[in-house]
């Protein structure tokens, strides 16, 4: 019988390296989306709620061109581009060099995202088919991989290396997971004339990429056209940003130091972590709870949906996704690692807020209880997601910790 094949127990010491430096990063950028979601739900219920919804929806931008958007808008679709940009490279550096690498190492991570996302989707549509909020099942489907990292950062210390590179490669391929679903499922119609166009922008960037062409004069322009066209087409604008990340260059050429794909994630990431989604939570979590009561927040299928995907579905999905991949391929977890850390990871994976905010907005165009239903019930399963996963986290410290003695 062949020897199963132990996924990351061959971390190189620059993955090691990559790792503890996002986590580093990762944990302040949490930080500052907690405040960002904090400040605006205090705001949102004060006596500056109406300056703060005043400027949600204060439009900005060129009509002519169906570029006149909210405030509110513009950080979704324009700052979080910037965001998926950053993602879409880290989705490349994995699939190419990372964790992801190796398909036979990747394929428990692998399982594991696909189960995280599955298995939340079909509560939700289960609990709410046949109703108007049924087209929110993509709304539990996504982690945030900024709080999730910041959780494991702080109540994970003195864990096993192999238990971050787990969660950092089940939350890249969730990431292309709820990108996949925006995409098809999230966006309007469909007009082919522009959706070419910005096809045809991409290949430029990425032929000026094998080029060894460097020159931000070039990719700044090709990737604001990128973003418009593409938001006349009627696909979600943020997919320019995953689009223009996956074809960036990771191979260095002859007296490069290091590849464009890395020094752009060192000079976007910061910008990303630190400025674009703080600002984008800011927006998307000022939830105004007058007239939505407890009953309510407990007890609609919306509600109960998201908060039962996001609690309940993702660790179940994960878990059980991982073990079967375990089971019935030659992959098996790392031999420094437990299916107790799975669960824990799992646990950790229901923090949604970012993505799931995003997908709450797309789902719910135009229905503003169900909106804030949604994204009320989104902060409260991620809040309880979070707790449940540092209690997690420290049993299982514990549980290592006994293993080492």
């Amino acid at each position: 019988m062949e020897q199963a094949i132990q996924s990351f127990d061959e971390l190189t010491p620059k993955s090691r390296s990559r790792i503890r430096k996002l986590l580093q990063n990762e944990t302040y950028s949490g930080a500052l989306l907690l405040v960002a979601a904090t400040a605006a739900m205090i705001i949102a219920n004060s006596s500056w709620s109406d300056w703060y919804f005043s400027l949600s929806n204060t439009v900005i931008g060129i009509e002519s061109i169906h570029l006149d958007l909210t405030v509110a808008t513009w950080a979704a679709d324009g700052l979080l581009a910037i965001f998926f940009f950053v993602a879409g490279m880290e989705l490349k550096y994995e699939l190419v060099s990372g964790s992801l690498s190796n398909r036979a190492n990747a394929a428990v991570p692998i399982a594991a995202a696909l189960g995280g996302m599955i298995v939340p989707a079909v509560i939700f549509f289960a609990i709410n088919a046949g109703t108007p909020s049924a087209n929110g099942w993509g709304i539990p489907m996504a982690t945030d991989i900024a709080f999730a990292l910041a959780v494991l950062g702080i109540a994970g210390r003195r864990l096993p290396i192999e238990l971050r590179a787990f969660l950092l490669s089940l939350a890249v391929v969730d990431d292309l997971g709820a990108i996949i679903v925006i995409a098809i499922f999230y966006s309007s119609a469909i007009v082919s004339s522009y959706l070419l166009a910005s096809a045809s922008c991409i290949v430029i960037f990425a032929i000026a990429q094998r080029k060894g062409i460097r020159s931000p004069i070039l990719y700044l322009p090709l990737g604001i056209a990128t973003w418009v066209l593409l938001h006349q087409s009627g696909v979600h604008a943020t997919i320019a940003g995953v689009a223009l990340g996956l074809v960036m260059r990771i191979k260095t050429k002859e007296g490069e130091t290091e590849s464009p794909l890395e020094s752009a994630l060192d000079k976007f990431h910061p910008w990303s972590a630190g400025l674009c989604v703080p600002v984008f939570a800011f927006f998307a979590a000022g939830i105004s709870i007058v007239g939505i009561s407890v009953a309510q927040t407990f007890t609609s299928p919306v509600s109960v949906g998201v908060m039962l995907g996001l609690v309940v579905g993702k660790p179940i999905g994960i878990l059980g996704f991982a073990w079967l991949a375990a089971r019935f391929t030659k992959a098996e977890l790392s031999s420094s690692l437990f299916w107790g850390d799975v669960l824990a990871i799992g646990l950790l994976a229901g923090v949604g807020f970012t993505v799931s905010l995003l997908i709450t907005k797309l789902a719910f165009v135009g229905d503003a209880e169900l909106d804030s239903l949604a994204r009320l019930s989104v902060l409260m399963a991620s809040v309880i997601a979070a707790v449940l996963a540092v209690i997690a986290l420290q049993i299982r410290k514990s549980v290592h910790l006994l293993q080492q003695n």
